[in-house]
Order: C-alpha cells, then sequence, then structure tokens
C-alpha cells in the first residue's frame, strides 16, 4: 500500500504576474508567492511604492521585478504581457471603489469602477490566457473579488455590480480554458484592513457594523489572504476552477 501525497505547494520555477502590487492585498499576494519560490512581476501605477515594495521582497529572498502600468490603459496591458510573458500565474488584484447611495451614483462613477474592476480585469485574464494557450502551458489566473460578489452592501451598488460581474466571467473563462488546462477562480475577502480602507475603519460606526456582520469576530488582515493565494495558485488546487474561495469570517455565511 503507497500513501497518497500532499500536492506541492511550492510555485519553483514559476513565473507570477500580480497586478495591483504596491501595497495591501497585491502586496501581500506577490511577497506569498516569492516565498514559495515564483518569480514575480510587480504592477501597479505607482512608481515609488511600487519599487519600494519590491525592493522588500527582493530583501527577504525572493524573486521580483517591478514594471509601472495603469491597466485601465488595455493597449498597454496587452502588449506588457505579451512582452514579458507567458505567466503561469496570474492575481489581478487591482481594483477601486466609489461608495455612493444608488440614486447618488454618476456616470463618472460607474465608468471608473468598471474601467479597472470588470474590463481590465477581464481583459488581463484574457492576455494572460492567450500567452498560456500560445506556449501550450497550462496555468492560474485569479482574480481578487469580493464577498460583495455574492451579497448585497448598502451604498455600494457599483462596487458590487462590478464584483459579481468578475464573478460570471470567471465561471465562463473557466469553462472555456479548462480544456487547456488553465484555471479560473476568484478570492472573496471581506473588509480588509489596507491603507485604502483604513478611513473606514476609523469610523466606529462602520466598523461596529462590519464586525457585527463577520462570524469569527475580527476584520480581516492581508496575511489572511496568502495561504488562499498560495493554494490556488499551486498543484493544491490542481482540480480547482470556475469558483470562489471565500476569505470572508463567515460574512456570507448567513
Amino acid at each position: 500500500m503507497t500513501l497518497p501525497r500532499t500536492p506541492s505547494f511550492e510555485l519553483h520555477g514559476k513565473h507570477a504576474l500580480v497586478t495591483g502590487a504596491s501595497s495591501g492585498i497585491g502586496l501581500a499576494c506577490a511577497a506569498a508567492l516569492a516565498e514559495a519560490g515564483a518569480h514575480v512581476t510587480m504592477v501597479a501605477r505607482g512608481v515609488a511604492r511600487l519599487d519600494d515594495a519590491c525592493a522588500q521582497i527582493t530583501h527577504a529572498g525572493g524573486s521580483a521585478m517591478a514594471q509601472a502600468l495603469d491597466i485601465a490603459d488595455i493597449a498597454a496591458l496587452r502588449d506588457f504581457i505579451a512582452a514579458k510573458g507567458p505567466f503561469d500565474v496570474l492575481v489581478n488584484a487591482a481594483g477601486t471603489a466609489r461608495h455612493s447611495p444608488a440614486l447618488d451614483t454618476t456616470e463618472e462613477d460607474f465608468d471608473a469602477v468598471a474601467a479597472v474592476n470588470i474590463k481590465a480585469a477581464y481583459f488581463a485574464a484574457q492576455a494572460v490566457a492567450q500567452g498560456l494557450i500560445m506556449a501550450d502551458r497550462p496555468g492560474s489566473i485569479i482574480q481578487i473579488s469580493s464577498q460583495m460578489g455574492h451579497v448585497g452592501g448598502v451604498e455600494r451598488t457599483v462596487y458590487c455590480a462590478s464584483k459579481h460581474a468578475v464573478e460570471g466571467m470567471t465561471k465562463a473563462m473557466a469553462m472555456e480554458w479548462g480544456p487547456q488546462g488553465i484555471r479560473v477562480n476568484t478570492i472573496c475577502p471581506t473588509f480588509i484592513l489596507t491603507p485604502l480602507t483604513q478611513a473606514t475603519f476609523d469610523n466606529p460606526e462602520r466598523r461596529a457594523w462590519i464586525e457585527s456582520k463577520i462570524k469569527l469576530g475580527r476584520v480581516g488582515e492581508v496575511e489572511d489572504i496568502m495561504g488562499a493565494v498560495l493554494y490556488l495558485a499551486s498543484d493544491a488546487s490542481a482540480l480547482v476552477t470556475g469558483t470562489s474561495l471565500k476569505v470572508d469570517g463567515g460574512w456570507t455565511a448567513g
């Protein structure tokens, strides 16, 4: 009798692309992948913060390079992925939000959120998949979605719409690209404490509401996402595609 062996979580020899990598969830994902042995290409708009984030990873012994890029510029995004790929792993952590009551949403707000959260996410996945298929290689595409891709939220209608769209396109892409060995999944965090969300947590009433919805009784930290992204990027999730991994502390359980 031969015991089965746990699939490897190691990523040595893999090339990963992480968008929104200069801080918060994106930086945490890049650090997790680098720690597991991947060479990580880190993309974000802000040059100074991105370079600093990349330097931190290399100082810790990881392999990383930084590239300033606005992923909402689809032509530039496609050109970059074609030139630097193929990427075995994509973690699309770039995102934006403009919260307001639905009656107050402007067309500008809608377009700004959709451009990053839907359009850029779609074409980043497409470009990475094209590179993998041309190279006849399998891969893992991971969209950082949100628990709000599964539920609604007050004053978050546009954001919820964008994340529900990501959940839908992920399922469809998984169906189309599965025969080529390309897995497509989402990670759906609850509220994670980052520089971008600090203002929300500084509001005692808002923070109390958030904590009341999280069954584990605490808000999320970026470290809570790192194990999830490593799982979906590695062979440990070899039969996982077209699904969402909720890291929400039980928010969506009811």
